[in-house]
């Protein structure tokens, strides 16, 4: 774009910046061109469909749902980037329903027939077979039917209530008097969208082997070819689908209770009456049914989106994605178990504390197990020596190992725990307040942390008696303590007993479970306390350095970068000379690659079979240089209204690795990055003529002994 279109002059002028909802909209794009992509099996090309699905809905609960708020009530506040909630969301519905609309086409016209090559048929209900359809009636009869409540609509019966992300059948009867009757269905999600018709053997591929063919129909479709069932003596008319996405946004910020896990429960309820911000139907539905819709559910028409294919509901192809075919899912990838456990197994080590002693543990999941983790959490419940244990709570998921060891060393072996659960974690409420109330019962110190921030940090700490002291032993990372994550989110984490670091975590947990006001911290970077100048006092010095050597350079690695202030310094980096990388997986309201704005600016984007998850800020403050890691992106919610924290990495050689190691190596991917431009969108990097393909996920799962070469600095530039 020409120059003339940015404030060269004003790097903090909001023309400068990026709408964040099109920013996190382009990264939906991107996870569409991962299926796209013809060299991944066809069932994890089906599995980031199922993704995508998944992702626009929450898309739609929390962020089309907070602009609907903000306009309903008449805020004419502005975006950094200077729009108002309903020009947002004027500009949102066009990109929303282009992605929505090419997914679902894209499965029909390629992905389908390609199912259909390898045994797996996605079959309409009167397309089926006599045989199949007496199976299918029979599946209905014996697990479908009795889950059904068909719902009338008239005086006598009021509009039923929709719930948030159902699928639902809009019925039009006809009594024995002619008079036209209203119903709707609710199409259960527990029985699964798609009915598995019985499995058959066909013919011999080309490789020899005896496939198994699967079959399915949809399952409204069997539902509506039994409705006589559900409506004897009435004549069906018609029956058309349609999903229901309401707001799921609250501000927990702004309520004071006295009972913080009884006013997030309420806010939960509240959620499933929020009101419909996106009404998904196909465009063969006649408008005197969605008359009743739109008035009824009282939606804008606006919100109302039209699809042309199966499915309507995109996330329901998780089905497909499950099912069993090595050839046709991802290689199965075994973690490697860190060389100090293979040591301390052979009898070389005593203990995990001994390693951690000699000094920092660090651990890079996937690719390194997350085991010794959940076993060092495990070893101190038991290990008499260990006088009490604190960890934080954000996402640690179902049947947790992390838990149950915490739980362990509350109830059998007599441990002062203390553990700050978050409540506030979104869509994971109910789970966390589950897991607060089985803490709580076996005498678990249980906070939840403040009414006005979330606790994003993720950390553990163990307190030992050695001899005539105590020493701290901490985890800090990236990622939350899940286990199943752990296995598909890309990560960092850092096992100590550093002193200082020991004493800092200590203080922060006061400061969560007490009343303590700490805000000078010797090594960490906290949020909302330090966090912020820390970062933006480097990128000054960064400058500095620029000028003084003209050897300014920082990497970021991040989730997001949007925050208005943190892009401006960034931008007066990049005029001063200093060379910025950034390492974003999702929204980024900077814009690269302006003259004399952001030039020396680079952002990549890498997508894979994991889910770039880690933090990582390196700054090269001329030779002497300083890395953290941690759980804070680059967003005004993280930096001004979360707890979260940046640990050091203070290992010369460790520095080194990850940055050279680590970090540099994502420029060389050319299969998985994208690079973006000043506009907002993005180019996929693909490998040159006499390149090799390259993918850095694959790299660290395979081939992570050091690379043969160090990178050049000519590597900065690569296109």
């Amino acid at each position: 774009m020409p120059a003339k279109e940015y404030d060269i002059e004003n790097p903090g002028n909001p023309i400068n910046i990026i709408n964040r909802e099109l920013s996190r909209l382009e990264f939906q794009r991107r996870v569409l061109e991962e299926a796209k992509d013809e060299n991944k099996p066809l069932l994890e090309r089906v599995r980031f469909l199922s993704i995508l699905g998944s992702n626009m809905e929450e898309f739609f609960m929390v962020r089309v749902g907070g602009l609907h708020l903000q306009n309903v009530q008449g805020v004419r506040a502005l975006s950094p980037e200077g729009l108002e909630p309903a020009e947002q969301l004027a500009q949102i519905r066009p990109a929303a329903t282009a992605i929505m609309r090419d997914s679902r086409q894209y499965f029909t016209d390629t992905i389908m027939p390609l199912l259909e090559e390898e045994g797996i048929h996605l079959q309409h209900y009167d397309l089926l077979t006599e045989k199949q359809k007496d199976a299918v009636e029979a599946y209905f009869d014996e697990v479908v039917f009795p889950v059904l409540t068909p719902l009338a609509l008239d005086p006598g019966h009021p509009f039923p209530h929709i719930s948030n992300l159902s699928m639902n059948l809009a019925v039009l009867l006809e009594d024995n008097e002619g008079l036209q009757r209203f119903a709707r269905i609710k199409v259960p999600n527990a029985i699964g969208h798609l009915v598995p018709i019985k499995r058959s053997s066909g013919g011999v591929k080309k490789d020899g082997t005896l496939p198994t063919h699967h079959y399915f129909v949809w399952l409204h479709e069997v539902i509506v070819a039994n409705l006589q069932k559900l409506f004897p003596g009435m004549n069906i008319i018609e029956a058309h689908p349609f999903h229901v996405i309401r707001n799921a946004d609250y501000d927990i910020q702004q309520i004071e209770s006295d009972d913080l896990m009884e006013t997030i429960e309420e806010e939960i309820r509240k959620q499933r009456f929020g009101p419909v911000v996106r009404l998904l139907i196909f465009d063969s539905m006649p408008d005197h049914i969605l008359s009743i819709l739109q008035e009824n559910l009282r939606v804008n028409r606006l919100d109302i989106y039209k699809m042309s294919h199966e499915p309507l509901v995109l996330r329901t192809l998780d089905q497909l994605a499950d099912i069993e075919s090595r050839q046709l899912h991802f290689p199965r990838y075994q973690p490697r178990v860190p060389q100090f456990i293979d040591q301390m197994v052979a009898g070389k080590r005593p203990s995990i504390y001994n390693a951690i002693r000699k000094g920092n543990i660090f651990l890079h999941q996937p690719y390194d197990s997350f085991t010794p983790v959940i076993n060092f959490l495990k070893r101190a419940s038991r290990d008499p020596n260990v006088v009490a244990i604190k960890a934080t709570l954000y996402r640690v998921g179902q049947k947790s190992p992390i838990v149950a060891a915490l739980l362990e060393a509350a109830r059998d072996y007599g441990k002062q725990v203390a553990v700050m659960v978050e409540l506030k974690a979104r869509f994971d409420e109910e789970s966390n307040i589950e897991w607060a109330r089985m803490l709580e019962q076996v005498g678990v110190h249980v906070s939840y942390g403040f009414v006005g921030l979330k606790t994003h940090t993720k950390m553990m700490m163990v307190v030992r008696r050695e001899g005539d002291t105590m020493r701290r032993y901490v985890h800090l990372g990236t990622g939350n303590y899940n286990h199943i994550t752990a296995q598909l989110y890309e990560d960092i984490g850092m096992m100590t007993c550093d002193e200082a670091i020991g004493e800092d975590v200590t203080h922060l947990f006061n400061a969560i479970t007490g009343y303590s006001s700490k805000s000078d911290y010797k090594k960490l970077l906290v949020a909302p306390v330090n966090l912020r100048q820390g970062i933006e006092s480097r990128i000054n010095r960064e400058i500095e350095r620029q000028e003084e050597s003209m050897q300014g350079y920082l990497i970021f690695k991040c989730n997001a970068l949007i925050d208005p202030p943190i892009i401006e310094h960034l931008y007066r980096a990049s005029q001063a000379g200093v060379r910025v990388i950034l390492l974003v997986r999702g929204e980024c309201a900077l814009r690269p690659g302006i003259k004399g704005l952001s030039d020396n600016i680079r952002v990549i984007s890498v997508l894979g079979r994991y889910l770039e998850h880690s933090r990582i800020y390196y700054f090269h403050n001329g030779g002497e240089e300083e890395m953290f890691i941690g759980s804070a992106d680059m967003m005004q919610r993280n930096l001004n209204r979360r707890i979260e924290t940046l640990f050091p990495v203070e290992d010369a050689e460790m520095v080194r690795y990850i940055r050279d190691q680590v970090l540099r190596v994502y420029l060389r991917d050319n299969t998985k990055a994208w690079q973006m431009k000043p506009d907002g969108s993005y180019s996929k990097v693909k490998p040159s003529k006499k390149e090799e393909p390259f993918s850095v996920q694959e790299h660290f799962m395979y081939h992570r002994e050091l690379l043969d070469r160090e990178l050049a600095d000519d590597d900065f530039d690569a296109d």
